[in-house]
């Protein structure tokens, strides 16, 4: 057995009795996740991170806790959970890799939930059973080249060709394109106004060429999505939706995940530095007993009690239907300013051995500069909150 398939020792840590907020059925979902994540992921991770491949093998065990989902009704193969269970779901899947807890977002938010709140009932029963259990795998086409924080601008195109739709464009920094089954796409079409549809895997001139070289997420499979002139059938089309509330709304969904998951990477990173603190002997006496690591942790713990604090409050809300865009942009926001700073401190805690594979700290903090970049960078978050407050764009 490699060293990075020893035991995953992992305590949550929980300062100010949050469980007391969460209902039994709560805990339930959260040790299933937990245990999964301990027997299924831990072991692995490191190897496939180190390899920069997605473990396919582990897909079917997603579907089976729930991640792909769970807020979407049981009729349409979901859960039918609230947003709580949703956010701690992805808190746990996160703490094992944020390239995993990345598959099951897009799976969820990105994918399904477009398919539910904008698709019509064929398409429903069509795709989302399916989806549930990771039979199909999809991804969500609306970055581009030269568009990603101005998502208005694509240039992406569906021209009406009579029986289908004409789709020709391209996407790129697309999860699980590379083996993703269906994609669902965001394109502008000849008025100008941007409609979302289901592309299929096999459609003549859909390619998927995976992306490489990344030192961040690599245990999750990045690609592009090319369409040269893909016929697209049309009860593929979403029927109503059309401009940007399409797009924004999953992006809301995704970032929602995000707000909890980033946290569950902090949770890990302060985890493994509090227990090699009061295990690493320097001087005498454990690095735990100096003031300067008791600064360290003492600031981790406070700032993810905070972050914990805030999540939760906005899975009530988000569950009442309540939660606004600008809410969940400032929990995206701070959950992984936060879970990067303590990656970072953690790192330093650990000394040499905070670079290796043994420990999950380099692989969290090498992830999270992407997930502080997509679903909105932190910049475009703290002006979605600077807009909020003061009424006054600055985008433009």
């Amino acid at each position: 057995m490699n060293k990075s398939a020893k035991k995953d020792l992992y305590e949550a840590p929980d300062y100010y009795l949050l469980d007391e907020l969460l209902s039994e059925e709560h805990k339930l979902i959260r040790a299933t996740a937990r245990d999964w994540v301990k027997k299924e992921v831990s072991p692995i991770i490191e190897d496939y991170a180190q390899k920069a491949e997605f473990p396919k093998q582990i897909i079917k065990g997603l579907g089976e806790i729930g991640a792909f989902g769970p807020t979407i009704p049981v009729e349409y193969g979901g859960s039918g959970l609230d947003y709580t269970a949703y956010g701690i779901i992805m808190q746990e899947l996160e703490r094992g890799d944020s390239g995993i807890r990345s598959t099951a977002s897009v799976q969820g938010s990105l994918v399904m939930y477009p398919i539910f709140a904008y698709g019509t009932e064929e398409q429903r029963k069509k795709y989302l059973p399916k989806l549930a259990t990771g039979e199909l795998m999809g991804c969500f086409g609306l970055t581009e080249p030269d568009h990603g924080s101005n998502p208005g601008g694509m240039v992406t195109n569906i021209k009406d060709n009579g029986s289908h739709y004409l789709l020709n464009g391209a996407k790129m920094w697309i999860s699980n394109a590379p083996f993703a089954d269906i994609a669902v796409v965001w394109a502008k079409d000849e008025s100008g106004k941007i409609r979302g549809l289901v592309v299929e895997r096999g459609m003549e001139g859909f390619t998927t060429p995976e992306t490489h070289g990344k030192w961040s997420l690599r245990a999750s499979a990045t690609g592009e999505l090319v369409f040269d002139n893909v016929k697209v059938p049309k009860e593929n089309i979403f029927p109503e939706i059309s401009g940007l509330k399409g797009p924004l709304g999953c992006l809301n969904q995704a970032r929602y995940g995000i707000a909890w998951g980033a946290l569950g990477a902090a949770m890990d990173c302060y985890d493994t530095a509090l227990r090699y603190a009061k295990e690493r002997v320097q001087f005498g006496k454990p690095i735990a007993g100096f003031q300067l690591q008791q600064k360290k942790l003492a600031e981790m713990i406070t700032e993810i009690t905070k972050g914990q604090l805030l999540v939760w409050r906005l899975g009530v809300l988000k569950s009442e239907n309540r939660a606004t865009a600008e809410q969940i942009s400032m929990a995206k926001r701070n959950s992984v300013e936060v879970a990067l700073d303590i990656a970072r401190n953690a790192r330093q805690m650990l000394g040499g051995m905070g670079i290796t594979g043994e420990y999950s700290i380099m692989r969290h903090m090498m992830n999270l500069e992407s997930v502080v970049t997509y679903e909105g960078t932190h910049d475009i978050h703290l002006l979605i909150t600077g807009m909020d407050v003061t009424g006054i764009n600055a985008f433009k």
